[in-house]
């Protein structure tokens, strides 16, 4: 994956940030043929896009019809992170989301896909039913409304940003051109 070849090659510490991409999404979901009403967007063409750019680097995708309401993945990410494991449920969540097209709104599903990354399901429902980590992504929404970020993802390095799916090659060169140092190796 893209985000461990560039802390193995860059002296660089990544860190996730929750964004509110669709928080008006209800927990059943919506067709993107919903979202995307009365907007001049070609939902087909979009989906074949991202396609092509998750097959050059490997990546499982299968396109979808409907967007389920990240916001309970976002605040038990945040919690998985405090433990360490952040990367594992977001490999997870991610899989669950974008190749097997599960409904990361759902508490249920969410606890089944904390639960492939090894995190505890007890605590996972703690942490979802106490809402313990709402203001965490809060303060992440925040953040990127004062940033002006629109889209995911998104690479922030001393001020400097890049916006969307990126090839590995682009991120190195934007790493590079921000003045990020190369792992000696």
């Amino acid at each position: 994956m893209r985000i461990e070849k560039l802390r193995e090659n860059f002296d660089v510490e990544i860190r996730w940030k929750a964004f509110p991409l669709h928080p008006e999404t209800p927990e059943d979901g919506m067709t993107l043929e919903e979202l995307f009403a009365g907007r001049n967007y070609d939902i087909k063409k979009a989906q074949s896009r991202l396609k092509q750019a998750a097959d050059e680097l490997g990546l499982p995708f299968v396109p979808r019809g409907k967007i389920y309401n990240s916001r309970l993945a976002q605040e038990l990410a945040k919690w998985a992170e405090s433990k360490g494991q952040g990367d594992l449920f977001h490999k997870a969540v991610f899989r669950a989301y974008f190749v097997d097209g599960k409904n990361i709104g759902k508490v249920d599903e969410l606890i089944r896909i904390a639960d492939s990354a090894g995190i505890p399901e007890k605590e996972a429902r703690s942490v979802i039913g106490f809402r313990t980590y709402r203001e965490a992504v809060d303060e992440d929404w925040t953040r990127s409304r004062q940033l002006g970020i629109t889209g995911v993802p998104t690479f922030i390095v001393g001020g400097q940003a890049t916006v969307g799916f990126q090839p590995y090659e682009a991120l190195d060169q934007f790493l590079k051109t921000c003045g990020v140092k190369k792992c000696r190796g």
